[in-house]
């Protein structure tokens, strides 16, 4: 398995991929398989938050938070509008900021979860 399975994920960046690689780096081809299914299946992609950001704006505001398992900062952005729609504006700004941070916990207890 090559390291450019790490470029098929959808919405990928080159500090994700080469974070990844590291990660990585010392795994079998097999277990870089099972790691890189289990990771897919976790990863939020930063064009949903981004949508979902959006979406706060003119709907129901913390969709984002609940997508990136912080359900009591939804619930707070839920019940005040998204802090008067200020935190979900900056939520749309640092979308992808917020996506990385996920998506690094989740790679980390991936490798965790497959003893790896």
């Amino acid at each position: 398995m090559s390291d450019f399975s790490y470029a098929m994920l959808p919405g990928i960046e080159q500090e994700e991929m080469l974070w990844l690689q590291e990660l990585t780096k010392g795994y079998s081809a097999e277990n870089k398989q099972r790691f890189l299914a289990l990771y897919q299946s976790r990863r939020k992609d930063p064009q949903m938050i981004l949508i979902c950001c959006l979406i706060g704006l003119v709907g129901a505001a913390g969709i984002q938070r609940f997508l990136l398992n912080q359900i009591a900062m939804g619930i707070l952005y839920f019940v005040t509008f998204g802090f008067c729609m200020i935190g979900t504006i900056i939520d749309a700004v640092n979308h992808r900021r917020l996506a990385w941070e996920f998506n690094k916990k989740e790679a980390l207890s991936c490798a965790a979860l497959l003893g790896l």
